[in-house]
This record gives C-alpha cells, sequence and structure tokens, in this order.
C-alpha cells in the first residue's frame, strides 16, 4: 500500500470527511482491520482565507509548499490538495516537491468523461467558479463545458461556504437556496452539477436533487484510495490466479 499525503485544513471540516471516505474505500478493498496509510498536514486556514480574499495568492502558495515538502519528508508517495479552491496555486506545490500531486480537476474529469457528460455546472468559491483555473482544465483536458451561476446566485453560494459551511454550520435555508442553483444550472443545459468544493458535500447530496451531483471530495479521495491500492490490488489478483 502507498502512503498518502493529504495537504488539509481547508477548511479541517472537509478534510474530515477525505480521512473518513479514503479509510473507509481502503477497508472495503481490503477487509479486516485494514485502514490507509496517511501523511496528514492540516494547516491553519485563517491567515490563508485573508491572503486569498486580499489577492496574495503567492503568499498562500508560500505556506503550503512548505506544508508540502513536510507531508513529502513525512513518507507520503502522492500528494492531494484538499481544497478546490487552492489548486488556483497547485503548480507551485507540484514544483515545491518530487511526489505526484493529484489535481481535483483530472480526477473530477475522469468521473465525468466516464459518465459521458459534456456540459456541467460548478458551484464553489467564487474564485473556482470565475476564474479559469478549474473550468480550463476540464475544457482543454477532458473536453467538457462548465457553467457557473449568475452574480447573485456565486455569490451566495461564496458566502455560504465561508461564513457557514466553513464553520460547521448547516442552514436548512441555505440548502434549499443551493437546490434551487443546481435546479436552475440544470434548466441551462447542465447534464450534472460539479460540488467543486469540498464543504458543499456536507449541505446538499444526490438525495436532494434529481440533477446528478459529483461531490468532488468524494471523487478526489476515491481516487486517492485507487492510487494506494493500486499494487496491493495486482499483488492479491496474483496470489489468486497462482494454480495450487
Amino acid at each position: 500500500m502507498k502512503t498518502i499525503g493529504l495537504l488539509g485544513g481547508m477548511s479541517w471540516e472537509s478534510t474530515l470527511t477525505y480521512y473518513r471516505v479514503i479509510n473507509e474505500g481502503v477497508k472495503k478493498r481490503l477487509g479486516g482491520l485494514h485502514s490507509a496509510k496517511i501523511v496528514l498536514y492540516s494547516v491553519d486556514f485563517d491567515p490563508i482565507e485573508k491572503l486569498q480574499h486580499s489577492g496574495d495568492w503567492e503568499g498562500t502558495a508560500n505556506i503550503l509548499s512548505q506544508a508540502a515538502r513536510q507531508i513529502e519528508t513525512g513518507g507520503a508517495d502522492f500528494l492531494l490538495i484538499c481544497t478546490n479552491t487552492m489548486h488556483k496555486v497547485a503548480e507551485s506545490i507540484a514544483a515545491a516537491v518530487t511526489i505526484p500531486l493529484v489535481h481535483v480537476a483530472d480526477a473530477t474529469g475522469e468521473a465525468l468523461r466516464l459518465a459521458g457528460l459534456q456540459r456541467v455546472g460548478l458551484l464553489g468559491t467564487a474564485f473556482t467558479m470565475e476564474e479559469d483555473f478549474y473550468k480550463a482544465r476540464l475544457k482543454e483536458t477532458f473536453g467538457i463545458d462548465v457553467l457557473i451561476p449568475d452574480e447573485d446566485d456565486r455569490r451566495m453560494v461564496h458566502e455560504v461556504i465561508y461564513k457557514e459551511l466553513c464553520l460547521g454550520n448547516i442552514n436548512s435555508a441555505s440548502k434549499q437556496t443551493f437546490v434551487e442553483i443546481v435546479d436552475r444550472l440544470a434548466g441551462q443545459g447542465a447534464q450534472g452539477v460539479i460540488l467543486g468544493c469540498t464543504e458543499i458535500g456536507l449541505l446538499i447530496n444526490q438525495g436532494d436533487t434529481m440533477v446528478p451531483l459529483y461531490d468532488t471530495t468524494l471523487i478526489h479521495a476515491g481516487k486517492a484510495v485507487d492510487l494506494a491500492l493500486s499494487e496491493a490490488m495486482e499483488s492479491k489478483r496474483e496470489a489468486v490466479s497462482l494454480p495450487f
């Protein structure tokens, strides 16, 4: 089993989901008392959030690059950034280490392509929805068109993420608003909607709408399990096929 590196804490609420889903995935595949081998570095989110909203992305990259180097030193074989927004500085973080960085948009794009989707909606922070570092990667690498909510809806989604979800507050009125935004994106031609912030899955899930939802936290964590167990599962298959 390979060791998974998790760069988390942005927010710690969603990092909990990464940790749980990865360990559940390993246990399901290997059985018994198996759990994942993980090196987790959880940052203090407050200074990073302040740098985000002041536009100092280089400052955020410096903090996260230092954390990524410590994850590598801790023995991780590959690295996940446990947040969609901070993939804005993914190239800088990847350049700071020698282990592979598993990009959340790539894992999501693979899932969308497997499902045969060509046009999707995207919910996330304003940074993720409005800038190209995420949407362009889906378009250029996977040929997927991305729709985003209108300005008022984007503002609402952004505020709920930072003022509620990152603080662990789940509000029923906000949940209904998110479902309505999902429905509006579907009405504009989205074949599915990406939950492109790791906290959104705390608020809505597939049981809340008929529109297919793609939770990037679950997809990203699932990809980590695949990579961590690729050699272990192959060895298990070879052992089963040996003649007796």
